[in-house]
C-alpha cells in the first residue's frame, strides 16, 4: 500500500543490484602491464587478494562496537540510545551488525570508499542503514560548495543528500573520495593473476611443456599426429604416461621447466605483494614460511595495532559524522572494543591483571568483563579497587623513616591513642 504521507516520512530507499561493469573507477581499473585485466572482480579471485579481504572484514565485523555516553568516571555504555542497537545488533531488518560491517570493509578495501543509505524519521532520527554499491555512487559539488550523491539504479539515478549518506572514504588526494587499493597496485595484482593462470594451463598440458615431435621422413597430415598425441598425453590425468613413439619419431621439449622460470618463487612473491599492499601480516593468509612459534603472536598484535587500528578509527570517525546531531556529538561517541584482541595469551594477561589489580586500577569486574566472565555483586566487592597494603603517602614515607631510625622498635604513633591518654 502506497500512503504519500508515510512515504514522506519514510522514504525507501535505494535498490542496489550487484554489478560487474560501470566502476566509477575505470580510468584505473583495466589493463595491467602483464596483460591481464583487473578489477574488483578479477582481483577478488586471486587467492591472496581475497584472503586478505577476508581477513579485514571479518576482523573488523568480529569486534564489539557500542555507543558510549560521557559520564563524570569516563564513559557508560548508552543502552537507550537508538543507535546501539542498530550498530551492535541490526543496522536493518535484512542484516546483522557483522554482515552490514563485513560488507561495508570489503567496498572499503576493494573500491577505497563505503556507502551507506541512511534512513531517517520526520524527526531525523536514524531509522536503519543500507549498502549501497562504491561502482554505482557518485560524489560531486554543486554551484554554492555543497555535496551531493548520485546513485545509479537499472531505473534511473536518485539524488541524495549529505545526511542521507554514511560516506566512508579511504586513503585519497582530496580528502573527499578514496582510491581503491585494488586499482592503485593492479600491476602487482596482475602479476599474480598471470602467475596463476600460467600453473593452471601448465597443468592442463599434462604438467610438461610443450615440445616437437620429430619424424624422420614426410608427415602427409601432421595434424592428425598431433591429435592424436594430445588424446593420449595431454591433461593433468596423462601425466607421467609413458610414451610410445613409431615409426622413429622422437619428442624434444622445447619448455622451460617451471622451476628454472621460478614459478613457485614468483607466486609467493606476489603473495607477500599483495599482503603489503593491504598491511596484512603473511602468516594470517597462510603463508608460514617465516613465521615461527615465538613471533605469529606479536605479528597479531602488531596486525591489530597497526592495521585493524587505522582502519576502526577511520569507521568510528564516520560513523559519528554522520550518524550523531551536533548536540549528540558532544554526548556520545562511537567506539569499538579492541580490548580482546589486544590481550595476548593466558600468561601474559594474567601477569597484566595481577599488576593492575594490586595497583588498583582495575577491579575484579573489570578484569571479568574482559574475560567475558559474569560480574560479581557491588555488594561481595566486585567493583572494589584495592591497593597492596604496604603503600604509603610519599608525603609521610620521609618523615616515617627518619623516625624509624631513631628508635626500630617504636611504634607509628597513634592519633586515637594520644587523644584517649590526655
Amino acid at each position: 500500500m502506497n500512503i504519500p504521507f508515510l512515504n514522506k516520512l519514510f522514504p525507501s530507499r535505494a535498490s542496489p543490484k550487484n554489478s560487474l561493469f560501470g566502476s566509477t573507477y575505470s580510468f584505473f581499473f583495466g589493463g595491467s602491464s602483464s596483460g591481464k585485466s583487473v578489477n574488483e572482480t578479477t582481483a577478488m579471485q586471486t587467492t591472496a587478494v581475497y584472503a586478505c579481504v577476508r581477513v579485514l572484514a571479518e576482523t573488523i565485523a568480529s569486534l564489539p562496537l557500542h555507543v558510549y555516553t560521557h559520564t563524570d568516571n569516563g564513559k557508560d555504555k548508552a543502552f537507550d540510545h537508538p543507535l546501539y542497537f542498530m550498530l551492535h545488533d541490526e543496522p536493518n531488518p535484512e542484516m546483522t551488525s557483522f554482515v552490514f560491517r563485513e560488507t561495508m570493509v570489503s567496498h572499503l578495501l576493494l573500491w577505497g570508499n563505503a556507502y551507506a543509505q541512511v534512513i531517517r524519521d520526520g524527526r531525523g532520527q536514524v531509522l536503519a542503514l543500507y549498502p549501497l554499491l562504491p561502482d554505482r555512487m557518485t560524489v560531486d559539488r554543486d554551484a554554492k560548495g555543497q555535496l551531493f550523491y548520485v546513485y545509479r539504479k537499472d531505473t534511473g539515478s536518485v539524488l541524495l543528500k549529505p545526511e542521507e549518506v554514511l560516506h566512508i572514504p579511504g586513503l585519497g588526494f582530496d580528502g573527499l573520495v578514496g582510491y581503491s587499493p585494488v586499482a592503485m597496485a593492479k600491476n602487482a595484482i596482475g602479476m599474480a593473476i598471470a602467475t596463476e593462470e600460467y600453473g593452471a594451463k601448465f597443468f592442463s598440458n599434462g604438467a610438461n611443456p610443450g615440445g616437437v615431435l620429430q619424424h624422420p621422413g614426410v608427415v602427409k597430415d601432421p595434424r592428425k599426429i598431433r591429435e592424436s598425441w594430445n588424446s593420449v598425453y595431454q591433461g593433468s590425468s596423462n601425466a607421467h604416461r609413458v610414451a610410445v613413439l613409431e615409426e622413429g619419431m622422437t619428442f624434444q621439449s622445447i619448455g622451460i621447466p617451471p622451476d628454472q622460470a621460478q614459478f613457485l618463487e614468483t607466486r609467493k612473491y606476489q603473495t607477500e605483494e599483495i599482503c603489503r599492499i593491504f598491511r596484512v601480516p603473511p602468516h594470517l593468509v597462510g603463508n608460514l614460511d617465516r613465521a615461527t612459534f615465538s613471533n605469529i603472536e606479536h605479528q597479531s598484535i602488531s596486525f591489530i595495532d597497526n592495521t585493524i587500528m587505522p582502519w576502526v578509527s577511520r569507521l568510528e570517525q564516520a560513523m559519528k559524522r554522520a550518524l550523531l546531531s551536533p548536540d549528540e556529538k558532544k554526548q556520545y561517541l562511537i567506539k569499538f572494543n579492541l580490548n580482546g584482541r589486544l590481550r595476548g595469551d593466558a600468561g601474559s594477561r594474567a601477569q597484566f591483571y595481577q599488576i593492575m589489580r594490586q595497583n588498583g586500577v582495575m577491579s575484579a569486574n573489570d578484569i571479568r568483563e574482559l574475560e567475558e566472565m559474569n560480574r560479581i555483586p557491588d555488594d561481595e566487592g566486585g567493583s572494589k579497587y584495592l591497593v597492596n597494603g604496604n603503600f604509603v603517602d610519599m608525603a609521610k614515607a620521609g618523615a616515617w623513616a627518619d623516625q624509624y631510625d631513631k628508635d626500630p622498635h617504636q611504634e607509628e604513633p597513634d592519633p586515637k591513642r594520644e587523644e584517649e591518654n590526655t
